[in-house]
């Protein structure tokens, strides 16, 4: 019912909308099925065939972007795009000439998922319910292509229920998949199936609308990113499968995007310009060059805009256990409190883990009266426009709103952030990419991890100083950075903040201005 109600707003919005962009929908939740029924995609249009071309909101953006001498798109649109433009699929955006990319450092792990491969039941799903949309448009809905979209959805299924259904992210290398195959050829070679039959049976139409040509080209290309993932084993990709809620992912991610960016992008462009507050580590460019495949290179470090000893406050608590122990969650609890107190609210609290957010989250809740905000209960520009505009308020939040917030002013005044934000192990990607540097005979831990980590860090702190007038303070409640080696290169590639590891000179700081 829920869903009758947002349908009959987002009607409404339609007519009003300069833009059509989900972000003006404050009242439909991230996790909302509704938005995939109605959205634009390019797996669903069907260009200037479509009637609504001439009135569509991806018309006219593109209409204005062919226009422009600038064009300003995010990091997943540009490789989007060149991703296109690598398979001979045509490209979204019009010809450039010179790039530059501000936050840079995100390119390594954008350029990743669009060079990568993927599939999910959702795609399968989408495959199935776009079809019955395409027949019943074109009113050429048959009960024999109806029986192909149900034995599809039957055999969808049937496949990805023979993952195991614990949730997380799950290496799928040769080995895995070839035992996987083993076992459940029949379903596999079913799936397949499914798709090939539903094609042939568009094919055999005597007449076919765009709109269900577009679907069996979707069809080939879902049979073969299916067998790519299963027969394929090249190496330079890393496999693994990942269930996370009703969803089962499986991918096949670079694990070396370097000589790929020097070639479709680097090489391309007389000018890229790449720009970021976090692109040095240890005042150097190293790490990024050698991750970006980028041999040669103008450089230059500014200096700092702000004055971060007067504006900041870093703290790192003395007496917390290590966040590998048991008893850091109430601990980090029982300090996150004692800090809003003294800040009066006004906080990101930002965490590593969705589920370590999600206790301490639980824990502070009784304990304090400040209006608590918590990622995931609506869309992102949603949440940060309530923190901007509610007095006290406290955002719990994780890897997204690490980066691209900008909340300058005294509504934000303390970023908390619960532990050293290195990239968890036994993830594939950075199992592959540390198995990758140690098979060279080099120190992943010190030329990979630390400097990932690093970089995130400077991220997550960004957050509180946006102008020369801000003032806050920083909290760190991982202690490792003061007792083990590698906390040296945490703490030189920071700004010079004023540090201390005494609560009362938060209060100190917060009183005299």
């Amino acid at each position: 019912m829920d869903e009758v109600d947002w349908f009959a707003q987002i009607r409404d919005w339609g007519k009003l909308t300069e833009t059509g962009d989900r972000a003006e929908l404050d009242f439909l939740p991230d996790d909302s099925e509704l938005w995939q029924r109605l959205d634009a995609r390019r797996e669903t249009c069907t260009g200037q065939k479509c009637p609504e071309f001439s009135r569509c909101f991806v018309t006219w953006m593109h209409q204005r972007a062919a226009a422009a001498d600038i064009i300003i798109v995010n990091h997943h649109l540009f490789f989007a795009d060149l991703a296109l433009r690598q398979d001979d699929f045509g490209s979204i955006l019009p010809e450039y000439s010179a790039v530059v990319f501000d936050e840079a450092h995100e390119i390594e792990d954008v350029a990743s998922d669009y060079f990568g491969r993927q599939i999910s039941n959702y795609r399968f799903e989408e495959l199935a319910r776009d079809t019955e949309q395409a027949l019943r448009l074109t009113r050429r809905a048959s009960p024999p292509l109806l029986k192909r979209i149900a034995r599809l959805r039957e055999r969808s299924r049937t496949f990805f229920e023979a993952f195991p259904p614990r949730e997380g992210r799950f290496a799928f290398e040769h080995g895995q998949r070839a035992s996987f195959l083993e076992q459940n050829r029949e379903a596999y070679d079913d799936l397949a199936a499914a798709v090939k039959n539903l094609e042939t049976e568009i094919a055999a139409l005597p007449s076919k609308p765009e709109e269900l040509v577009a679907i069996a080209r979707r069809g080939f290309e879902l049979r073969g990113e299916l067998a790519f993932l299963f027969e394929s084993n090249e190496r330079n990709f890393v496999y693994w499968f990942e269930r996370r809620n009703k969803g089962v992912f499986l991918a096949a991610t670079p694990i070396d995007v370097s000589g790929l960016l020097r070639e479709r992008l680097f090489e391309q462009f007389d000018t890229v310009v790449l720009t970021s507050a976090t692109l040095a580590v240890g005042g150097r460019f190293d790490f990024l060059k050698q991750r970006l495949g980028i041999a040669v290179a103008r450089e230059r470090v500014l200096p700092q805009e702000f004055d971060f000893r007067r504006q900041a406050l870093l703290y790192i608590p003395a007496t917390l256990p290590d966040v590998r122990d048991g008893g850091f969650a109430p601990a980090a609890a029982d300090e996150i409190v004692r800090l809003l107190e003294i800040t009066r609210g006004r906080a990101f609290c930002l965490f590593t883990s969705y589920s370590q957010m999600k206790e301490v989250l639980g824990r502070v809740r009784e304990r304090v009266d400040f209006p608590l905000l918590l990622q995931g209960t609506a869309p992102r520009s949603v949440l940060l426009e309530r923190f901007r505009t509610t007095p006290g308020a406290v955002l719990f939040a994780t890897a997204s709103f690490w980066q691209g917030v900008d909340v300058p002013g005294e509504q934000l005044s303390c970023v908390i952030i619960d532990r050293l934000p290195f990239a968890v192990p036994t993830d594939p990607v950075v199992a592959a990419r540390v198995r990758a540097l140690q098979e060279e005979g080099r120190n992943a831990f010190a030329e990979y991890q630390v400097p990932e980590a690093v970089l995130a860090l400077k991220q997550g702190f960004g957050r509180l100083i946006r102008s020369k007038t801000d003032r806050g303070v920083l909290a760190i409640l991982d202690n490792r950075i003061r007792r083990m080696q590698y906390g040296k290169i945490f703490l030189e590639s920071l700004p010079e903040y004023a540090t201390t590891q005494d609560i009362a000179a938060i209060a100190r700081f917060m009183q005299n201005p």
